[in-house]
């Protein structure tokens, strides 16, 4: 064990071990615009947090657990309340900063937690639902104040007044609580969506979270002289597993970004010397777009002023879901050594990476032997079999569910309180992804590829959500008698949202009232607005399975193919669209197009 390693795998013990040294305490960890923290300053505000919390909680026990929740965008105090709760032996929370409505305030119940701290520009959401709360009180929620939205913070409800207040000023706190930590300790829990009910938590200790910082830290081999980039929301595993965590890992620098901006990624990279960065699939196009919009798509420019700029210091972007011609472009034009595709969850039962070399598409080998593709029946699928132009020649026998035959269920630890989703995610020995894959053989390797979600989930923007939660909201439109969801091919990456409606008899489908009253569910209703229909398809009746289910799976396999749906009313937006407009023939040619230049067609024609 070096010097800079913890002791012992506790978020405190190394968060301790950064700072230890005098020369890297003085070094600047986190940085936000024109603040910054050393990494001795961090440790003293997560010390600081850690005093205000266990205060504040008082007694914690089974009845009055030690549980924080967090609404909040990339802020420094976010990971100071992470931190803290790592150094007071707390639980913190977070949720999901697009939850509105019953939703939201059905997770904050959920949680039992007893503090939660929200960001101002969310207050909103909040206020709309602060008669739903069964374990929080006004005095329990304490506001991050922003200098960008109107209005003060009353001082009994700032978090930093109330910090300074309760407990002294900045830098004022030097000594960690008498708390017992260990590595089982569960730290932070972390919402995805089931396929039912509410979003579940997944738990996380602080083991697995330490130990997922050190593997990606050690496969990019970082150092102190890399700098990650937070835009990518921390309450999520994607920044926090393969962003905050590496760098705290190899003690490297991390700059933050409230949300994602395509318009200020690469200003931001430039300024703050990023070396690497953690994504999901579509905003890696969105960027190659500001790019192509800022530089009048010329790509000499672009690869003198932003590739060739000596200030460029990007060398990985690490993440799902881009396409292999965005990978090529995104690496060319910012100049990049890899970048890394990878299949994992927040779970962390099954994790892949994909490095040079690797075929293409893959999201890398499988160095599990116990990581198998099982068909419907739990059968073992056939490898993948290519024809001549390198596409999967054998979808049906080889594309099945991605999962693990183990005794054990690797880092994934279960969900909170949940036991129905535990014993249905790990049964009978096996870990279920809801992932589909195949694996292609190689050289006495093996490579995964990923091809979307099971029918009873959707994948949008990095995200997995229900589409049965989808359905149900769709189905309170007066004139829907029943309604399905299910994802569908995106030239870009992951999924877009497509809904099949059967319409109350003698009702006609309007195109702009039915696209207001989806922005109406999404700022009122508790939608997503990731759940807003791409597509909207109109059926007069649903095909059902043997049990009177919707057959799901034919829909998928249908989609949008104007080719097969050839006398179906099917309608579709795009951004910036205030309507639902016809599918047409031609539109559906062009989109072909969008999917050829991105080599996804062949998700078209399954």
């Amino acid at each position: 064990m070096s010097s800079f390693e913890a002791p012992v795998l506790t978020l405190g013990a190394t968060i301790d071990a950064r700072a230890a040294d005098p020369a890297r305490a003085a070094r600047v960890f986190l940085r936000q615009h024109d603040r910054s923290w050393t990494f001795g300053e961090y440790r003293s505000e997560c010390l600081r947090m850690a005093r205000f919390l266990l205060q504040r909680l008082g007694p914690v026990d089974d009845a009055r657990p030690g549980h924080v929740a967090m609404l909040l965008e990339n802020h420094l105090e976010l990971l100071s309340l992470y931190g803290g709760c790592g150094y007071a032996g707390l639980t913190l929370f977070g949720i999901n900063t697009g939850l509105q409505g019953e939703t939201l305030a059905g997770v904050l119940n959920q949680s039992k937690a007893r503090l939660l701290v929200v960001d101002q520009a969310l207050l909103g959401n909040l206020d709309r639902v602060r008669g739903e709360l069964e374990h929080l009180s006004e005095a329990d929620i304490l506001v991050l104040p922003r200098e960008d939205v109107d209005g003060a913070v009353p001082p009994d409800r700032d978090l930093r007044a109330r910090l300074d207040e309760e407990v002294g000023p900045f830098g004022s706190v030097r000594e960690a609580p008498d708390v017992e930590v260990t590595p089982e300790t569960n730290l932070v829990v972390i919402y995805t969506s089931g396929t039912t009910g509410l979003p579940k938590g997944i738990n996380n200790n602080h083991m697995k979270l330490l130990l997922i910082g050190r593997l990606v830290s050690g496969n990019l081999e970082l150092d102190e002289g890399d700098v990650g980039y937070a835009c990518m929301p921390l309450f999520h595993s994607n920044a926090l597993f393969l962003g905050f965590q590496p760098a705290l890992a190899s003690g490297a620098g991390m700059a933050l970004r409230e949300r994602f901006s395509a318009g200020n990624f690469v200003g931001d990279v430039l300024r703050h010397g990023v070396t690497y960065w953690n994504y999901v699939g579509e905003p890696v196009h969105y960027i190659l777009g500001a790019l192509e919009r800022d530089y009048d798509g010329d790509e000499e420019r672009i690869l003198a002023e932003v590739a060739g700029s000596p200030e460029n210091r990007l060398r990985f972007a690490l993440g799902n879901g881009a396409s292999p011609p965005d990978i090529d472009c995104f690496s060319r034009w910012l100049g990049l050594e890899d970048m890394l595709e990878l299949y994992g969850s927040t779970e962390a039962a099954i994790s892949t990476f994909r490095r040079r070399g690797d075929p293409r598409g893959s999201v890398g080998r499988v160095t599990d032997e116990r990581v198998k593709i099982l068909d419907e029946m739990g059968r073992e699928c056939a490898p993948a079999r290519l024809d001549p132009d390198g596409k999967l020649a054998n979808y049906a026998e080889a594309v099945g569910e991605i999962c693990r035959v183990a005794p054990d269920t690797a880092l994934f630890q279960g969900y909170f309180e949940n036991a129905d989703a535990d014993s249905s995610k790990y049964r009978d020995g096996v870990y279920h992804s809801g992932d589909l894959g195949h694996i292609l053989e190689r050289d006495g390797e093996r490579f995964l590829f990923f091809d979307g979600r099971t029918d009873d989930w959707i994948r949008k923007d990095g995200e997995n959500f229900s589409a049965a939660q989808v359905a149900r909201m769709l189905q309170e439109h007066d004139d829907v008698v029943l309604a399905a969801a299910y994802g569908v091919p995106c030239p870009v990456s992951d999924e877009w949202v497509m809904a099949a409606l059967k319409l109350r008899e003698g009702a006609r489908f309007d195109p702009k009232a039915f696209f207001a009253f989806c922005e109406e569910r999404v700022q009122k209703g508790g939608m997503d607005r990731k759940w807003f229909p791409d597509f909207v398809r109109v059926v007069e009746e649903f095909p059902y399975t043997q049990t009177q289910k919707i057959l799901v799976r034919s829909l998928k396999q249908e989609h949008f193919d104007r080719r097969r749906l050839k006398d179906d009313e099917l309608y579709f937006r795009r951004r910036g669209d205030e309507a639902f407009r016809l599918f047409a023939v031609d539109d559906y040619a062009a989109l072909r197009t969008e999917f050829e230049a991105s080599e996804r067609v062949e998700l078209l024609d399954r």
